[in-house]
């Protein structure tokens, strides 16, 4: 059996506190443009995570991504 090391980027990304925190479209979307920001890179797995506060949930989205272009 062989093991292979690899190395896997990541970020994550919420809305800003306050009115609309709770927004998943507004969330989508922020993090649409941060991986077109990103340039031609192979996105391999994103999560989602919601955690409950005393005004609008708070949502959290995390993307772990390659350095390398995407596969076509």
């Amino acid at each position: 059996m062989t093991s292979t090391d690899w190395t896997i980027s990541h970020f994550s990304q919420s809305n800003p506190i306050g009115e609309g925190q709770g927004s998943v479209p507004a969330l989508l979307r922020r993090l649409a443009d941060s991986i077109e920001e990103l340039g031609d890179v192979d996105v391999q797995d994103i999560t989602f995570a919601s955690e409950v506060t005393d005004a609008e949930d708070d949502l959290t989205m995390t993307v772990y991504f390659h350095r390398e272009p995407r596969r076509r």
